[in-house]
């Protein structure tokens, strides 16, 4: 056994010892930091898996909260004084599964409420009579400068999933949920790929889905996927989608079009920028040429 631990540390030396010497042309940019840990990874010194760590972590990095973070405006938020009618409407109409609650002014943060913590009372039908103060959660403040790389380590220390955004005065600037700082890295990492790569836009995400950007060419959605979609109103794959939904998708939204399933991972108030693609079988239906 003793000798398997000093084998074992003999090979990380070794590891360590080989990307050291790689790197002992030190390099004076975060470009040219990534640009030698590529070829280590061409090399075989780094795996994939490895330098997608890496990458994310650095360009991570120098991001602050406020660069993510769903600005006030744009919170979907329950107010205390609401009939249950009332933010029974927004929970539905927004899909979300945490909203903050506000007192008289946004910056008068209550709590947050769990949507699922609203279901054992639907199925009872006691929607009428309960303390919505007493189902709050104890929100978490957040300073918008805090650097994500710190913020994501304290969503999983702490396991909690949203945290209200302040300003360097106290109030309310927005919200961010470890969901956001996750597709950050997504994002970032799929930035950084090679763009002459084979289907640099278009990965193995799950089993059978595959993970899209939107600005993915109509030609190489058409090549990988075996469909025939229209160039002459959209150049890219996003712009599709969108028209097939008939309105701006938010995260999570769903749409099935012919033999595809295409599930939105991320997106602003522009645009979609993420999605999942999924071939489902369907033999009565046709993939619509933009239809």
């Amino acid at each position: 056994m003793n000798d398997d631990a000093s084998t074992h540390s003999q090979d990380n030396r070794s590891w360590l010892d080989r990307l050291s010497f790689f790197l002992s042309d030190r390099p004076s940019t975060k470009e040219e930091l990534l640009e030698q840990l590529r070829q280590a990874e061409e090399d075989q010194i780094l795996d994939r898996e490895a330098l997608d760590t890496i990458e994310g972590a650095l360009q991570m990095s120098h991001m602050q909260v406020r660069d993510i973070m769903v600005p006030r405006p744009q919170m979907a938020v329950v107010k205390a004084d609401q009939t249950t009618q009332e933010f029974m409407q927004t929970i539905t109409e927004t899909s979300h599964s945490r909203f903050p609650v506000i007192g008289e002014s946004p910056d008068e943060i209550l709590g947050i409420l769990l949507a699922k913590d609203l279901l054992p009372l639907a199925f009872a039908k006691q929607m009428d009579d309960f303390d919505l103060n007493a189902m709050l959660r104890k929100p978490i403040f957040v300073p918008e400068s805090k650097r994500l790389s710190i913020l994501l380590n304290e969503f999983r220390t702490n396991r909690y999933h949203m945290a209200i955004v302040l300003d360097e005065y106290g109030g309310v600037t927005g919200l961010v949920t470890i969901e956001d700082v996750l597709e950050q890295i997504v994002g970032e990492i799929e930035d950084e790929t090679d763009t002459e790569e084979e289907d640099g836009n278009i990965r193995p995400f799950t089993e059978s889905g595959f993970l899209v950007k939107a600005l993915t060419s109509i030609d190489d959605f058409n090549e990988h996927f075996g469909t025939y979609y229209d160039e002459t109103e959209f150049d890219t794959i996003g712009g599709i989608i969108t028209q097939q939904f008939g309105h701006l998708p938010a995260k999570d939204e769903e749409i099935q079009v012919g033999e595809l399933s295409f599930h939105i991972l991320a997106a602003d108030s522009r645009r979609i920028l993420l999605m999942q693609v999924t071939p489902i079988s369907t033999e009565a239906n046709e993939l619509p040429p933009n239809s």
